[in-house]
């Protein structure tokens, strides 16, 4: 056969896929470019198939530094919790921070994440910022990386932010561009704002910021209503509910991602979706935090989009995807019991690509499409006894899935992670590093 019209090899062989909201058996599926190019069946059987094809899932919000922290302030209030953090973001690295991006890359990964939003705080040194940078890299993970960015400082971070980590706003949004710039050419890698809650930003602070992001169409997170606080202190000092204050401000578009929003009512739901705001819900976080439960049913009854995020390992304490995937099911089961919420189809299309709109990323709904990224997982449920036997797929990798059966995933159309095992990082030697740090 001439070599011209030789067919390429499948990126993936004789698999189960999900795509078009249901499982396809024994296809092949092809990549180019970093695209799904197509899907056909498969031209040969491997007899039991080749494992299980989803798209990868994109963790909405993560704090990547926090993977030093596991455990910290365990037990303790919101607030007693973020002064802790704040002193270990304090004293970081440009070392330490290189290491914790990495390691927490590295378990995304290996969890079957191919894309992370990360929401750094403020932080003074372009040293800390070009070592995430680089671990971004490294580990070959697709990223949003959010610049820390706040206007109003307050030690006890109750109206305001932790002074030590501030700088002036121009400095910072010059340093924004800056990072725009050394990712020019990276197609993983974007970059937008993060901003802790609404109380660290002024009202000249917000409208600088929106139109700094709005003229560069970046995205922009920021924590809210995760407990009252927002709520009490805007009401105490701004005379205004969290929302209204934000919504005043000019705050609220269709490129902001607001993270938590347990305490987001009604009206709040409302004002979101009606301004074009995604939320990114962290279930395991808010219960480690005690938090609540965010009324995620409510807010896509009201036309909301919903992303799933892990947020950072000092509330979680891990970056698998695969556990927070099935955690934020059965909490609005129990919450509201019903077994019939939240199904993996319903999950799928939130944890792949709820907020993926507003974070300028493509569309994911009803499983792997051609035309799509090709980020991907493949998952090899006989891998582990514990998820068998199976009855149905979606069901297995939603009540029993976790990280054991992660075999492939493949970001931009690169394999990163092969037989459970980063292909880019040694994982031996890089866990002697970590085990060796004070």
């Amino acid at each position: 056969m001439d070599n011209a019209t030789t067919r390429p090899e499948p990126a993936f062989a004789d698999v189960t896929v999900f795509t078009g909201g249901r499982w396809h058996e024994h296809q092949d599926v092809y990549v180019a470019d970093g695209v799904v190019t197509s899907m056909t069946s498969a031209t040969r059987s491997s007899g039991t198939g080749g494992g299980h094809l989803i798209p990868g899932f994109v963790n909405t919000h993560t704090h990547l530094q926090q993977s030093l922290m596991r455990g910290i302030a365990e037990c303790t209030p919101l607030l007693e919790w973020l002064l802790a953090v704040g002193e270990e973001s304090v004293a970081i690295t440009p070392e330490r921070a290189y290491l914790a991006a990495v390691s927490a890359c590295l378990e995304a990964l290996r969890s079957g994440t191919t894309t992370v939003v990360e929401h750094m705080w403020p932080h003074p040194s372009t040293e800390v910022h070009d070592a995430v940078l680089q671990a971004l890299r490294d580990t070959g993970i697709r990223a949003v990386l959010g610049r820390g960015v706040a206007d109003r400082a307050d030690a006890t971070r109750k109206w305001g932010f932790e002074p030590r980590l501030m700088q002036p706003l121009g400095d910072v949004l010059d340093h924004v561009d800056h990072l725009r710039a050394a990712v020019h050419d990276d197609a993983r890698i974007s970059i937008g704002l993060a901003v802790p809650n609404p109380r660290s930003v002024t009202g000249a602070g917000m409208r600088s910021i929106q139109e700094f992001a709005a003229e560069r169409d970046l995205p922009v997170s920021i924590h809210l209503l995760e407990t009252p606080t927002d709520d009490r202190l805007c009401r105490e000092h701004a005379g205004v509910g969290a929302v209204d204050y934000l919504d005043g401000g000019g705050f609220l578009w269709d490129r902001v991602l607001a993270v938590h929003c347990v305490e987001l009512d009604d009206a709040g739901q409302r004002t979101l979706a009606q301004r074009g705001v995604a939320v990114s819900h962290n279930p395991l976080s808010n219960m480690r935090l005690g938090s609540g439960v965010a009324p995620v049913p409510a807010m896509l009854a009201a036309g909301l989009a919903v992303g799933l995020g892990v947020d950072g390992a000092a509330s979680n304490d891990t970056q698998d995807m695969l556990e927070t995937f099935r955690i934020a099911a059965y909490l609005q089961r129990a919450v509201h019991r019903r077994a019939d919420l939240l199904g993996f189809a319903d999950m799928l299309d939130i944890a792949c690509g709820g907020a993926n709109a507003v974070l300028g990323l493509p569309a994911v709904s009803g499983g792997v499409r051609i035309g799509g990224p090709a980020d991907l997982t493949l998952v090899r449920i006989d891998r582990d006894y514990a998820t068998l036997p199976v009855r149905d797929a979606g069901a297995s990798l939603l009540t029993t899935g976790s990280r054991s059966i992660v075999d492939v995933v493949m970001v931009a159309g690169e394999v990163v992670v092969a037989d459970g095992r980063s292909t880019r990082v040694d994982e031996v030697e890089f866990t002697k590093t970590l085990a060796a740090l004070g």
